[in-house]
Parts: C-alpha cells; structure tokens; sequence
C-alpha cells in the first residue's frame, strides 16, 4: 500500500493548489476553566482526510479519537477511483481496509456520532477544545463531550442536488461530477451533461478524451445572461461546442428514469472495476424523451457540518479557510480543516489523503513543542507569533524531509514540502 499511496501523493504534491487566509472574523465561543484533556487531537469525519490524519498520527503514538458520522460524500458512488492500489474499489472497502490496518495501532481509537459543537478553552492560546457528540443511531441514543488539545476538521462537503425526479435516486451510479473518478467507466458512449449553460464549455474541454457523442442539457438556462457569463468563462465557447458536435438543449426537464443499471452487484469490491453501461430516458417538458448512457453533472456543493462555523473558523469561497504554510490550520488556532472542506479547492481521494498526512506532521510538531516548552518552563511562555510560526514550519518541513526520503527513495518518497 505504501508505495502505491507514495505514487498518489507525489502526484498530488504538483497539483495542490495554495489559498489566501481570510481576513480575521468575530471571535470564536469560548469557556473557562481548564479540565482534564482526553486526547492529543480528536478528528471529526472518517472518510479518506480523516483516516489520514488518524494515520499520521497513530505512527508518532499520539493519543487520537476519530468521530464518524458515516455520512460520506462519495457514499453513493459505486467505486473508488485514481488511488493507487485501491482502483476500482468499492468506498465502504476502502474505508474497510484503513481501518482494519489503524487497529494496529494502540493509541488511536473511533466512535460513531455527530460533532454538535466545538467549543474553544482557554483563550488566547486555545490550549483545549471541548468537544460534544451524538449518536441517534445507536438505542438508546448517546452524548459524550470530550476535550483534546487539538481538533482537525475532515467534514467533507455534501452536493446540492436538484429536486427533478430520478437525480437524487440515481446520484452516484451513472451521474458523476468527476471525470477523474467516473469518467472512464463511461468512456465512449453517448453522454448527457447536467448543468447551467455557462459550465457546459469547461465540461466538454474536460471530456474530449473520453466522449464525443455529448448533448448539454441546461435546463432553460440558455438566456442572454448566461450567454454573457459562458462568454465571460469561455470565450469563443459556441465555436468550441460546433467543433466538438455538442448540441444545447435548453428545454426544462420533467424527469429522468433509469432503463438500465450498468453495475455488477456480485462483483468482488476489491477488484477493479469494468465498463459500466447505464441507460437513461430524459423526459422533457414537451413530452420528448431522449435516451443517453450516463450524465456527467456540475452541481454546486456546500459544506457537509457547520461545526467549524460555529466554532469561529470563517469560509472562503465556501470552504473552510485554512493557511497552507502553517499545515492548514484555520483563523482558529488548534483547529485545522483537510479534504474536501477546506479552502485549498482541491476535492480528490489522493489530495484527501494527502492534506491529512500533511497536517498530521503539523499537529505532532505543534504538539511537541507545547509539551517542551511547558517541560522547560513549567508552563508555555509566551514568544512571538511570527518566530513561533516560522519555527514551526521549519521543524515541521525538517520532519517531513526526515520521514520522506528523497527522490532516490522510490517507496517513501512522496514529493517535495512545499505545495
């Protein structure tokens, strides 16, 4: 697994994308008082950010509690794709076999149950967070709370998916956001796309590898504002749709039924994945129905929790501001973001996996440098933030050097520092 993960994360490293700190918010909910801490970080959400991070940290003993809601974006999607030695995997058997591997580890642990609240102790120095959770699920329900010293938000986002019939029943199986993830099990056949006309240009630019039977329904989005806004993103994009042969569609759909279900139900989860070939009929407001294979979707999204709202963290672009240069912690010291939810607008299984591991390196070094200090000192001193920072990044950099290797080091290394 290691070498095959080392390959994802290289890969990743090049295309990670830096994001801009917001400016600072009003001042997160805070408590009084210093109570026992349970744990040295607590990571909320388990799908592949979350199990990173608890990775990360399980390999330096750090005393670390994952709460999952087992509420996952990609829940509905029939395999998992582009990570290296779990190809074509079912999600629910990734998320298995992380989990069967950190079970070796004794100072990581999980429970099922919804983060209701994070709640900020000790400030300025945010030394505690309390943590409260929730299990409906379980009979009778449970409510814990919780401190640790640190707190890495993996929450993920959740698709706002439209209310046409036969969407929300079908999301994941045959319509797919991804061409990256889904794409290539669709290959040459006869797509539709979903969406707003002015995300219809970029979408087709991101298929011509994989389809050239493509029509684009907007759904009556085909206005003079639209037209001036795809102009905006795509300039020439009539052109480019008359090269590729995509025809518009702007007529308001009514609802789609599935005809047939490409998947293999019986197929071993742990193998990769063949051709999936799906049908669907498109029923229009004129009574036209159009069949097609698949449907490739631009769908917005927003964020899955809003803990880290709540919290005190802001949101940039939607997602949760994270600073790239200080391991993706947040405008809340202690609280850090990965995957899906945070600002550095890169939604992937690899860049998941790699934003965890990243600020695992970055809450151990932090972790490591309190607990001197107050060895030292008997308590932590004060310094100044700017050297605190910077310092920080060195030691966390001079880590990341010590447990990567170099490029010789074919099996461990996993790209240069900085992204």
């Amino acid at each position: 697994m290691q070498l095959s993960l080392t390959l994802v994360l290289t890969a990743i490293v090049s295309l990670a994308q830096s994001a801009v700190l917001p400016p600072p918010q009003p001042e997160p909910r805070q408590t009084t008082g210093t109570p026992q801490i349970d744990y040295d970080t607590v990571v909320v959400g388990g799908g592949p950010a979350g199990l990173a991070a608890l990775s990360g940290l399980a390999r330096v003993r750090r005393n670390v509690l994952l709460i999952d809601s087992a509420e996952y974006r990609n829940g509905p999607t029939r395999h998992m794709h582009d990570v290296l030695g779990f190809d074509g995997v079912t999600p629910a058997y990734f998320r298995h076999a992380a989990r069967q591997q950190l079970t070796h580890y004794e100072t990581v642990s999980w429970i099922n149950g919804t983060v209701t609240s994070i709640v900020v102790g000790d400030p300025p120095k945010n030394s505690y967070f309390t943590i409260s959770s929730s299990n409906s699920s379980s009979s009778p329900s449970t409510n814990i709370t919780i401190t640790a010293r640190k707190v890495v938000l993996a929450t993920g986002l959740r698709d706002i998916i439209p209310s046409t019939p036969g969407i929300v029943e079908n999301w994941g199986k045959g319509m797919f956001w991804c061409p990256w993830c889904d794409g290539h099990e669709h290959a040459d056949q006869p797509l539709g796309l979903l969406g707003s006309l002015d995300n219809v240009p970029g979408n087709v630019r991101e298929l011509v590898t994989l389809n050239k039977d493509l029509i684009a329904f907007v759904n009556g989005t085909d206005t003079p504002y639209y037209r001036n806004l795809t102009e905006s993103k795509f300039p020439k994009w009539e052109t480019y749709l008359r090269l590729h042969n995509v025809t518009v569609d702007n007529r308001t759909i009514v609802s789609i039924t599935r005809l047939r279900d490409g998947a293999n139900h019986t197929a071993d989860p742990s193998l990769p994945t063949a051709p999936e070939h799906d049908l669907f009929s498109i029923r229009l407001e004129d009574g036209t129905e159009v069949q097609r294979a698949g449907f490739f979707c631009n769908f917005p999204s927003e964020q899955s929790s809003k803990v880290g709202q709540e919290a005190g963290v802001v949101l940039y672009g939607g997602r949760l501001g994270v600073n790239p240069d200080r391991g993706l912690v947040t405008n809340v010291n202690g609280i850090y973001a990965i995957g899906d939810a945070n600002s550095d607008n890169t939604t992937n299984v690899p860049h998941a996996l790699f934003s965890g591991k990243r600020t695992a390196v970055f809450v151990h070094v932090q972790l490591a440098r309190e607990d001197a200090d107050k060895e030292l000192n008997g308590t932590a001193v004060a310094v100044r933030r700017d050297l605190w920072d910077r310092d920080l990044e060195v030691e966390a950099r001079s880590l990341w050097g010590a447990v990567n290797g170099g490029p010789e080091d074919d099996i461990t290394y996993a790209g240069e520092f900085d992204i």
